[in-house]
């Protein structure tokens, strides 16, 4: 079979990396775009121009709080996901190590920036216990609980794996943090607005937002902190006191605009479309031979997550040409694309290492389309049959 023959299709480029990153809505590019150059006042001064960033600041704070159930108070804006979820750790360690506070509870399957905060705490006195998951991803909410001592200061999971897509349930742990009196972060930047989050429902304390996995812009994020921990937090940025003197430096406006402009553009409908094309390519996938998928299915799995392995091929390969064909995916969480360390996620579901060089991630966002998911089932299962061809692996 020649993969490189020509196709009838339209489609020229399908970007299903979303995981990564999104494309920004249109309607979000054209609420920043006064704020760049009419609107461009710093939300810390008292004339008008300033005053008028001001109220467009608060107002998107309002709609962030609005979405999870929180005060307008509670939701503190960052640069980031990484920088929240350090913000969280960090902040939290700092403000209660002198109690005693110095035990960390988190998973093997955390993003890095937590994962590596965890780490860098250690070098200081933290104390730091990682859960197992099964080979869904799913923690174990005895041994959770089983994990908490005296010196337990918060739990940190992540809510829907940027890899597998796995998605934990936070009321339940929620329970149990509130029952142990621990405080209870998650980093949500994967399943904002994909998953209902209600953080007083959940009893969290702590979340993670982040806007460009929902097609905002770079570059802005957001920490909710429950008002009744706000003075047992140490902040990580000293300066002119912004953000309720937890955050200090001038406001992204553009940016955070951009964000609550994000949130009030993604729907339940999107997502109910972006859940059906995820199971058109998952169920077409794994029609080829000798195919897997890695975690959960159904409603326990991000609307947008597709993580496949291929068994007896590098994934790497298949990514190179499905990108001939202009078919954007991942061989794992983005951040870490970089490393030639295997995933730290596949590996703690159990996966092996040629099943874990074999697997790659397609993650659909609110601007894919049925055609597009077609033409990546007309071409992909051409590519898997080529190179398996190849493979000196049976």
């Amino acid at each position: 079979m020649n993969i490189f023959k020509k196709t009838k299709s339209k489609v020229e480029k399908v970007y299903l990396d979303n995981a990564a990153t999104t494309r920004v809505d249109d309607e979000v590019v054209k609420e920043m775009i006064p704020y760049f150059n009419e609107k461009f006042g710093n939300a810390s001064s008292q004339h008008f121009i300033g005053q008028e960033a001001k109220r467009a600041l608060e107002d998107a704070r309002g709609v962030i709080a609005k979405s999870i159930n929180a005060n307008r108070e509670e939701i503190i804006f960052t640069s980031s996901g990484t920088e929240s979820n350090n913000f969280a750790l960090k902040g939290l360690f700092f403000a209660n190590k002198d109690a005693g506070k110095i035990h960390i509870i988190t998973t093997k399957i955390e993003h890095d920036c937590i994962l590596n905060s965890c780490k860098w705490l250690e070098t200081l006195g933290a104390e730091i216990t990682y859960l197992n998951v099964d080979k869904e991803g799913f923690i174990d909410l005895k041994e959770l609980e089983e994990s908490i001592n005296d010196k337990t200061l918060v739990v940190s999971v992540i809510h829907g794996n940027n890899e597998i897509g796995t998605i934990q349930d936070l009321e339940e742990i929620g329970k149990i943090c509130k029952r142990k009196k621990v405080y209870f972060h998650s980093d949500a930047c994967q399943s904002y607005t994909k998953v209902n989050i209600d953080v007083k429902k959940m009893n969290i304390d702590l979340l993670t937002l982040n806007s460009h996995k929902i097609h905002g812009p770079k570059g802005v994020g957001a920490l909710y902190i429950s008002k009744d921990i706000k003075n047992k937090i140490t902040p990580l940025l000293h300066g002119g006191g912004h953000e309720f003197k937890l955050r200090s430096s001038t406001e992204n406006i553009p940016g955070i605009v951009g964000f609550a402009k994000a949130v009030k553009t993604m729907n339940s409908k999107d997502v109910k479309e972006i859940r059906r094309l995820r199971d058109k390519l998952i169920e077409g996938i794994l029609k080829i031979p000798n195919t897997d998928l890695n975690g959960p299915d159904g409603d326990k799995r991000l609307a947008n997550n597709v993580n496949v392995r291929f068994n007896n091929i590098e994934g790497e390969a298949i990514g190179g040409f499905l990108d001939s064909y202009g078919i954007s995916s991942s061989t794992g969480s983005a951040c870490a694309s970089h490393s030639l360390e295997k995933s730290h996620v596949l590996t703690a579901i159990g996966l092996s290492h040629l099943q874990i060089n074999s697997s790659i991630r397609l993650s659909l966002g609110k601007f894919n389309t049925e055609e597009e998911i077609d033409y990546v089932l007309e071409k992909l299962p051409g590519i898997v049959e080529r190179l398996r061809k190849m493979s000196p692996i049976e």
